[in-house]
């Protein structure tokens, strides 16, 4: 795989993962025991993973008797991983390349003396694309027009910094050709719109809800990438090239070509019961028409395990997918 130049843990990233290289170890979760009281940590509000956690978080325990789930807001992707680690959180929302990382001990883990080896796989819900964000007067039409602009790259914690470093890589832009910034995705569009930063870099999903808010006060403009690069950034990576339609925000009629990892949820294999990770997935697979997000229509049991890669199967989700008949590989 190849890695970004840039480093890629720091603030909140460290404070969930880099405690655990100071143990030596992947987790220090320990011997936790499963509970029934589950924190689902999902994302910044201004994304997917925040409000389509809190539905999920309400189906759950409408479905599965007596389990209490509560949603928390955090820095993404790596954050939620170091959160499942240290059984701060039972429940998360992660890309599935980052999963990977998580297990392997790659890119933003590659601090660990080894991988975190309590997350299980519970299943694959939607595809997030790379969104390239500017304003029409921003005079940024390119990819390459970011050299020498200023630059939302991600929260830290989040995986937005990753697949920043890959395209700045893929563009030959190197650290100093731009100046970063790294913010939540509401702190990004609010700087965007005041003029104190000229892109966003953003990981979500198609289409953004937030975005049709951002457009109702501003001009946007979505970069498109060159295929060429989009390959060339998905050939060594867990990403896949991507068109995001025309027509799937009011302002971008033309295709969109970029690269996407895949959301996931994941589950603690310490602190989730094999009964309850079961409930779990089959309300996930056989509730998603109760969703009212968008990335509802993503939501199928044919591409559940789609991305998941060296990361195990929760026990639970593995006897799921058996009952229906889907092929674990396991």
């Amino acid at each position: 795989m190849h890695l970004p130049t840039v480093r890629l843990i720091t603030a909140a990233a460290a404070a969930s993962v880099l405690v655990l290289a100071g143990c030596g170890q992947g987790s220090d979760s320990g011997n936790a025991e499963p509970t029934r009281d589950l924190t689902f940590a999902t994302g910044g509000t201004a994304g997917v993973y925040y409000p389509l956690g809190s539905e999920f978080s309400r189906l759950f325990q409408e479905e599965v008797e007596g389990l209490s789930v509560v949603a928390v807001e955090t820095d993404g992707s790596v954050d939620n991983l170091g959160r499942i680690a240290k059984g701060e959180a039972q429940l998360a929302f992660s890309q599935t390349n980052t999963a990977n990382n998580a297990r392997d001990a790659e890119a933003e883990f590659s601090d660990l003396d080894r991988g975190i080896d309590n997350i299980g796989f519970i299943g694959q819900i939607y595809p997030e694309a790379v969104h390239v964000i500017t304003l029409e007067d921003s005079g940024i039409e390119t990819f390459e027009d970011l050299k020498g602009k200023r630059v939302a790259i991600g929260a830290p914690g989040s995986a937005n910094k990753a697949v920043a470093a890959l395209l700045f890589d893929a563009y030959g832009i190197e650290e100093g050709d731009y100046t970063p910034f790294e913010e939540s995705f509401a702190d990004a569009r609010s700087k965007l719109q005041d003029g104190h930063v000229d892109a966003s870099i953003e990981i979500i999903g198609v289409p953004a809800a937030s975005l049709g808010e951002l457009d109702a006060s501003a001009d946007v403009r979505l970069i498109s990438l060159d295929e060429d690069k989009a390959e060339e950034v998905s050939a060594d990576n867990h990403y896949e090239t991507y068109t995001i339609p025309g027509g799937s925000y009011g302002f971008a009629d033309e295709d969109i070509t970029t690269v996407a990892v895949f959301a996931s949820i994941v589950a603690s294999l310490d602190q989730v019961s094999e009964e309850d990770a079961y409930g779990i997935t089959k309300t996930i697979y056989e509730r998603s028409e109760d969703i009212t997000l968008a990335q509802k229509r993503f939501i199928n049991l044919d591409d559940a395990l789609f991305g998941r890669g060296g990361v195990p199967l929760h026990p639970g989700a593995k006897r799921y997918y058996e009952e229906q008949g889907i092929d674990t590989g396991e």
